[in-house]
């Protein structure tokens, strides 16, 4: 289903170039129209990480849906999850949280959740879309536009919501913590969480700036976590992302821990306990091949999904999972929580160790990864690739790994970049498939300007 405006993961791009505030307007309105059902005062809810360009947005958002007749309730920064679990809680018609993820500051985005708490669907995106760039004459009257106001309380609200998925005492007292909320919607609300369990806190990554959230931090920039611990002799560090809804872990000795690890973790504790659901649970194409042979092991299942945690979780409720997630970090519990949950993934961990009584190097690196290597190429804003040009790329790698591995070639579907991923029994045999599958992405993107017969020669000259 080909979209104007949505993507993978709602609606994003580099602000005020293609999320403008005349798009956040528009999209507001439209939002509110699909959703303003009954005759009830209707409500959405806004959340938004610590991007420069939030504000812009946010005041853009409210005057959409003031514009329509609804009510709006700004939250301020604060994670994915807590928006998610608040439109919910607060009986919202709609929940919205601005933030671009993982992306560098000059990115963007504008996520929906339903009255559910859940990311809406592709029919009900399409609906929205179609309303944007429609001429909107649904305007409220004027007794009828709604009004705003700043609510304060949603992140104690969300603190103990946090500290209540432990679902029993634990004490995290003799932990020391380094905690890295990547100068994004986290820095209030996880130190509060895990300090109010008793931990030692260290926070790196707290102090945004509007410019700073993800530079150089947080989940895809582990390496001043990795630091810090080791020089502080820390027993375990914590990296979010910068709306907080993923997570990586570091142990004692300064080393990654990834989402496939922490899956296979809880996953390995809650069949223990007979808390999972299915035996079993949902990942996506990228996770390793450790994973499944680890689970397998355990007479547990692994269900692939296409990349995304909508697929994730859409698989999830269809099937009755209650455990999934992606390498990168989303760690979807659905007993708990309706989006990846970075702080409650974390709790999870903390609990499994503490419990244990072990260091977390000996309790989180739970199987032995096959050798996996991951790359990404960019191209131009609006130039990607098409999927035929994708499977020839593929079918390269796919010719060299033969049966002693795979390789995965696939467009972002948030940023301008086609993602490698190979992986085998044979590092070297992966590595030397996945450099020419990017060398071959690296001469189309140089060529994707100049026409068609220019990426034919690129693709014969790759094989």
């Amino acid at each position: 289903m080909n979209r104007k405006y949505f993507g993978t993961d709602g609606v994003r791009g580099c602000a005020n170039v293609i999320i403008t505030p005349d798009l956040a307007l528009r999209l507001g309105q439209a939002a509110g129209l699909v959703f303003r059902r009954g005759d009830h005062r209707h409500r959405a809810i806004i959340g938004k990480d610590t991007r420069l360009s939030g504000y812009m947005i946010e005041t853009s958002l409210v005057a959409g849906f003031t514009s329509v007749g609804v009510d709006v309730l700004l939250l301020g920064p604060i994670p994915t999850p807590a928006v998610a679990m608040l439109t919910r809680a607060m009986r919202a018609d709609l929940g919205v949280m601005i933030s671009a993820s993982h992306n560098p500051y000059e990115d963007n985005g504008i996520k929906l959740f339903g009255p559910d708490g859940y990311k809406l669907s592709d029919l009900m995106e399409s609906d929205i879309e179609r309303i944007i760039d429609s001429p909107t004459s649904d305007l409220a009257v004027s007794e009828d536009i709604g009004r705003a106001i700043r609510v304060d309380s949603v992140r104690a609200r969300y603190v103990e919501f946090a500290k209540s998925s432990l679902g029993r005492e634990i004490s995290f007292e003799w932990m020391r913590v380094v905690l890295d909320c990547a100068n994004g919607a986290g820095y209030r609300v996880a130190p509060e969480a895990l300090w109010e369990l008793g931990a030692e806190v260290i926070n790196i990554g707290n102090a945004p700036d509007g410019m700073n959230i993800n530079k150089d931090v947080g989940s895809t920039h582990p390496q001043a976590l990795q630091r810090k611990v080791r020089e502080l002799r820390a027993d375990i560090g914590i990296a979010l992302d910068g709306d907080a809804d993923r997570v990586l872990i570091v142990d004692e000795k300064g080393e990654t821990i990834d989402g496939d690890q922490i899956m296979a973790l809880i996953a390995g504790r809650w069949a223990k306990e007979g808390r999972l659901s299915r035996p079993g649970i949902v990942a996506t194409v990228m996770s390793n091949l450790g994973l499944e042979h680890y689970l397998r092991r355990m007479n547990l299942g692994l269900e692939r999904t296409s990349v995304g945690d909508r697929h994730i979780l859409q698989h999830m409720r269809a099937h009755g999972f209650n455990v999934g997630g992606e390498q990168s970090g989303h760690v979807i519990l659905s007993d708990f929580t309706t989006t990846g949950d970075g702080l409650i993934a974390a709790l999870q961990v903390m609990a499994a160790v503490v419990q244990s009584g072990k260091r977390a190097s000996e309790v989180c690196r739970v199987f032995e990864p096959v050798p996996q290597i991951l790359t990404s190429v960019r191209f131009a804003s609006g130039g990607m690739p098409g999927s035929q040009i994708i499977n020839e790329v593929s079918a390269l790698g796919a010719a060299r790994l033969g049966s002693h591995g795979r390789l995965l070639v696939r467009c972002s579907g948030t940023e301008p970049v086609v993602r490698v991923m190979g992986e085998g029994d044979d590092e070297a045999l992966v590595s030397k498939a996945v450099d020419e599958a990017c060398c071959a992405l690296r001469e189309l993107a140089e060529r994707m300007n100049r026409g068609p017969q220019a990426v034919d020669v690129a693709l014969k000259e790759a094989s």
